[in-house]
């Protein structure tokens, strides 16, 4: 199921998405969203009688994470060594403050402290209710679902800070979406899933979710160890190879097969 938060110039609202995407992961205009009585994450999927065609609505952030924006660092090993960097023993964790989070189709601005803005295309997990200490094997037990994540990062002051703070934390550094897919377990990405992002039409990333060093599963256990996660929270999982520089007037396209396509495009602060 495609969970979507969308409006129609009016307040937002949360719907149901159908439809079959399309050889580039996207949907018609006349895909159908289905308006749901609330936020299906605290009340269920409640459908109502209220109707849209996708082309005339606008997609929000799927989710605004109540707290938090996790971040894996160096979680494909490929990027690791693009980066001179070594892999991790465990996972390496960051933070992105939900003031980063911006939908599809929303700019990320480009910040004047930086002179290198760059891209980095990530699958997404959504957590669905409270949690501490979850065992990997529990992990679908608290997962909401997955959505498409653009981990946005001043590579200059990545390297100069040496902390990730600054570096992915400005507003509109965490472009999320277009949906929530809930149907699909840890399992389907283990299997192997593309991930492949385009700046300006040319393919930058192809990597795949079997790549990853650590998988959902010990992600969800290992950060909450550390912290209890709330409903909306979400776990960027890493980026493969291939992350490079954006400049304003860019627009970079990330497609998870199965979750869809998410566009955003480089304005200047």
């Amino acid at each position: 199921m495609r969970i979507a938060r969308f409006t129609t110039g009016e307040d937002p609202q949360f719907g149901v998405v159908t439809g079959e995407l399309d050889e580039h992961g996207e949907l018609p205009d006349d895909a159908i969203v289905v308006t749901l009585a609330g936020d299906p994450m605290y009340v269920g999927v409640k459908a109502t009688q209220e109707e849209h065609r996708l082309g005339d609505v606008r997609l929000l952030a799927p989710v605004l994470p109540r707290s938090k924006v996790v971040g894996i660092g160096r979680n494909y090993a490929a990027h690791a060594a693009e980066l001179d960097h070594e892999v991790p023993d465990e996972p390496l964790l960051f933070l992105k403050p939900n003031t980063s989070v911006i939908g599809p189709g929303e700019s990320i601005r480009y910040p004047k402290q930086t002179e290198d803005l760059q891209f980095e295309g990530e699958l997404a997990v959504v957590i669905g209710r409270i949690c501490r200490d979850v065992p990997a094997a529990s992990a679908t037990d608290v997962i909401y679902g997955y959505t498409i994540g653009n981990d946005v990062t001043a590579r200059d002051l990545q390297r100069s800070d040496v902390q990730f703070t600054r570096s992915k934390g400005f507003d509109t550094f965490c472009p999320l979406g277009p949906w929530i897919e809930t149907d699909l377990d840890p399992q389907h990405f283990a299997d192997g899933v593309s991930l492949r992002t385009w700046l300006e039409g040319d393919l930058k990333q192809d990597g795949n979710t079997r790549d990853l060093v650590f998988d959902i599963p010990t992600l969800v256990a290992h950060v909450s160890s550390v912290m209890t996660l709330l409903p909306g929270d979400v776990i960027l999982t890493g980026t493969p190879a291939g992350v490079g520089p954006m400049e304003v007037g860019d627009e970079v396209e990330i497609s998870i097969a199965g979750l869809g396509t998410l566009t955003n495009k480089v304005t200047s602060a």
